[in-house]
């Protein structure tokens, strides 16, 4: 049975303690990169992204165009850094295009 605190704790540091008692970060940066990458790409780039995936450093982007992929394809830094700047962490280091 988890020990209970007496003294007083904001909800941050209380959801902060269970996320990280509980190992739901990962889970939780995996949700997080989904939703900084439907809000950066806009809804031009969202209609043609079937899957968004974290894997490690890794994000691996599922498109059904061939020539969006080409063209995201040459900014994959720059993609890559606004993602990391969204996120207030470096979580990204690699961008894959499939």
């Amino acid at each position: 049975m988890s020990k209970r605190n007496n003294d007083n704790q904001s909800i941050q540091d209380i959801l902060k303690e269970f996320v990280d008692t509980n190992n739901l970060q990962t889970g939780l940066d995996k949700v997080n990169v989904r939703e900084a990458w439907i809000k950066l790409m806009g809804n031009g780039v969202n209609s043609y992204t079937t899957d968004v995936q974290l894997q490690r450093d890794t994000l691996y982007v599922q498109l059904s165009s061939s020539v969006l992929r080409e063209e995201l394809s040459y900014g994959k830094e720059k993609i890559i850094k606004m993602l990391n700047e969204s996120l207030g962490k470096p979580l990204i280091n690699k961008l894959v295009l499939r």
